[in-house]
């Protein structure tokens, strides 16, 4: 097994978001000034914007970019499993979600309590998608509640590629 996926499996990412892969692609997260590896914690004031992020690849090959939170809306109680935080597709190797098609806009993390896992997992796509091939409501809690990344992937015909994941922690900053 591969390092990069090692904090996956001991996060229960691997299992509880994916199913086990082989990273193929690289994607670079940063939290402001935080570079974000598997596992690490950032506050959720580092994460009040959307992370910049470079995905590896070629130019003619297109990604999906899922954030979630497996652990909504607490560690002990994940009723909301998963929250979707973000979703953009078509995004082109060699770019950043910028250059994609935003479905869902970002959504900060507001963990009311406890250590939260956020996942960011980057699929290959096969063709670029219409967006309104993907059937999600307009933004609503009941849109991003419940949302399951490994069912959208199925359904999308999507392969996973690269998935850094982090916590953070609910703190009075």
């Amino acid at each position: 097994m591969s390092s990069n996926v090692d904090p996956l499996v001991v996060g229960r990412v691997i299992g509880e978001v994916v199913d086990l892969f082989v990273p193929m692609t690289e994607m670079d997260v940063n939290f402001g000034a935080k570079h974000v590896n598997n596992g690490c914690d950032i506050k959720p004031s580092m994460a009040a914007d959307p992370p910049s992020i470079h995905i590896g690849g070629r130019p003619s090959h297109l990604f999906t970019l899922v954030m979630t939170d497996p652990d909504a809306p607490s560690p002990s109680e994940p009723s909301l499993r998963e929250c979707l935080h973000w979703l953009v597709v078509n995004i082109p190797g060699g770019t950043d979600p910028t250059q994609g098609e935003e479905v869902m806009p970002y959504m900060r993390p507001k963990p009311p309590l406890g250590i939260h896992r956020y996942v960011l997992v980057l699929f290959q796509q096969k063709v670029r998608v219409p967006i309104a091939s993907i059937e999600l409501s307009p933004e609503t809690v009941e849109t991003r509640a419940h949302f399951n990344t490994r069912d959208f992937a199925d359904r999308h015909d999507r392969h996973a590629s690269g998935s850094p994941s982090t916590s953070t922690r609910r703190r009075n900053l």
